[in-house]
């Protein structure tokens, strides 16, 4: 009798794994690090949803024909967009906006959490000032966030 249970049990658990579906969500902060605070900071999480495949073409030696999809369809207008500050001022690299943007971070990361979302990865580059004459540059990082369905 144990045993029947203990194998009814087990595939139970076996069966809910199989049948879990996880989903994602990535929210993207971009901090500018252009001179004199003239960027602009954000943190920005889509709200509409996107099917990769109604945008992809597949191209081949026999057929390389050009992909149509329009900008505008794959562009989502519903999104959340929240202000952050910029790294620099007009007198140069500014730590408590730094401060402010990471407590900011912070409280979206924790918002997310507590809406059952768990934080599996995150990953950042830098576009930086390349000389006198690029006055451009951001740090980005993306959250990637998962739970199930």
């Amino acid at each position: 009798m144990k045993k029947l249970l203990i194998v009814l049990v087990i595939g139970l658990f076996t069966f809910m794994d199989t049948n879990a579906q996880i989903e994602y969500k990535i929210i993207t902060s971009v901090e500018s690090i252009v001179p004199s605070g003239l960027g602009r900071s954000r943190i920005i999480s889509a709200e509409g949803e996107r099917d990769y495949q109604d945008f992809t073409s597949e191209q081949t030696e026999e057929d390389n024909t050009r992909n149509k999809s329009k900008r505008s369809d794959i562009r989502v207008k519903d999104f959340e967009e929240t202000k952050l500050l910029n790294f620099y001022n007009i007198a140069g690299i500014r730590f408590q906006n730094i401060a402010a943007n990471d407590a900011v971070v912070s409280s979206k990361i924790n918002a997310m959490i507590e809406s059952g979302w768990e934080l599996a990865f995150v990953t950042s580059a830098v576009e930086s000032d390349s000389g006198k004459d690029d006055n451009q540059g951001i740090f980005i990082t993306r959250y990637i966030f998962k739970r199930n369905k």
